[in-house]
Order: structure tokens, then C-alpha cells, then sequence
């Protein structure tokens, strides 16, 4: 567990080659942070999506910007339609673009411009099993995962399913960037250990910034 009495000044931790933890860097920012979930949210309510294998995601979800990510009994996709309401997106908040692009500026990915943010929330219990984030058009762009709430732990791999997995605690205002050699290495959320977080209570939201299309 991170010294909770530390400085609050961010840090970076190097995590693989091309992937980095900047630490608290959000924090200072993360009342502005929720306050634009809550916006987004009113627009495009969170919903727990339905796997191509039919099973129900643990994690709620919803999404802002040009283009949002979804998954349903037919498989996984970006579209700009809201498929819950038939509507547009909620417009990705400018503090949003703000963070992400200033994140991935300081991992070493300059010109960053995210289309699309996926926005989870984990409830105690709730986990997001080992992945790639490879649906995307454009994976020259990295991926920004920005942690808000609750404390979680990160699990990073390599490339293959079966490589040795790293656990990070994430705490609120971490955020992970990895592209480059580390952009389709596999990683995921252990199970959220129940707590409550002065500003977002029994919560944890996790933003991920992409680059969905060329």
C-alpha cells in the first residue's frame, strides 16, 4: 500500500517497456473528474454490457466522446450510438482530453488525440478479467487508464496470455499509460476490495482514454 501522508506531488514508476504509472497525477484534479462523470452519466446511464458469450459484466459501464465501445451478443464494436438510448455519445469533457493528453505527453507520446473514453465503475466484488485492448483501428496511439475512487490492483502482462502477470496497487489519481511495445500486452482488475473513499464512497471509476479509429 502507498504512504498515504506521502507528498502529494505526482511521479512516474516505469511498469514494461513503453508503459508507465504517473502517480496522483489526477488527484489534485478529481473532484472536476467525478463532477464530469456525473454529467456524462445523465446523458448515457451506466449499464452492465452482455459478453459475445453471454455472460453479464461484472463492471458497469458507459462511454463519452466521438465514439463509444459496447458489447453484446453479436461481439464487440465503436460506434457513435449510444445503443441504450439510440443517441450520440455524451461529448468527452474537457478536462478529460485535458488529462489524457497530458498524461500520455509525459509517458512520451506527444499528439495524442483520444476518440473515445470508456468509463467503468466497480462496485466491491467487481473485476475486469485479463485482456487486450485490441479492437481498436489505430494502435499506434497509446492507452491512458485514469484510477478515481476506491484503491484496486492492476494486473499487467506481455503479449501472450500465460506471461508472468505484475500487480500494481492503484490508488485515486493514478494513471497508467502503456503503448508502444506494451500496447497489446494483456492486463486486468482483481476482484475491488470493499471500502469507502471520502469523495466517491464504496465506488471505483477507472477512465480509459483510446484512439479507436485511424
Amino acid at each position: 500500500m502507498l504512504d498515504l501522508f506521502a507528498d502529494e506531488t505526482p511521479w512516474s514508476e516505469p511498469l514494461a517497456p513503453g508503459a508507465v504509472v504517473l502517480r496522483r497525477l489526477a488527484r489534485e484534479n478529481g473532484t472536476t473528474l467525478l463532477a464530469a462523470i456525473d454529467r456524462v452519466a445523465a446523458v448515457s446511464p451506466f449499464r452492465q454490457m452482455v459478453t459475445p458469450g453471454g455472460y453479464t459484466m461484472s463492471v458497469a459501464m458507459t462511454n463519452c466522446g466521438p465514439l463509444g465501445w459496447s458489447t453484446d451478443r453479436h461481439g464487440y464494436c465503436y460506434s457513435p450510438v449510444d445503443p441504450l438510448s439510440g443517441n450520440l455519445w455524451a461529448p468527452m469533457p474537457d478536462c478529460f482530453l485535458a488529462l489524457a493528453q497530458d498524461a500520455a505527453n509525459r509517458a512520451g507520446y506527444p499528439h495524442f488525440h483520444p476518440d473515445a473514453c470508456l468509463i467503468n465503475r466497480y462496485q466491491p466484488g467487481a473485476k475486469l478479467s485479463l485482456h487486450q485492448d485490441k479492437d481498436e483501428a489505430c494502435l499506434d496511439a497509446p492507452i491512458v487508464s485514469v484510477s478515481l475512487g476506491l484503491p484496486a490492483t492492476f494486473q499487467f502482462g506481455g503479449l501472450t496470455r500465460s506471461a508472468p502477470l505484475q500487480k500494481i496497487y492503484l490508488e485515486h489519481g493514478d494513471v497508467v499509460v502503456w503503448g508502444g511495445e506494451s500496447r497489446l500486452f494483456y492486463h486486468a482488475i482483481l476482484p475491488l476490495k470493499a471500502g469507502n473513499h471520502p469523495q466517491v464512497g464504496p465506488w471505483r471509476y477507472n477512465l480509459t482514454f483510446r484512439r479507436a479509429a485511424q
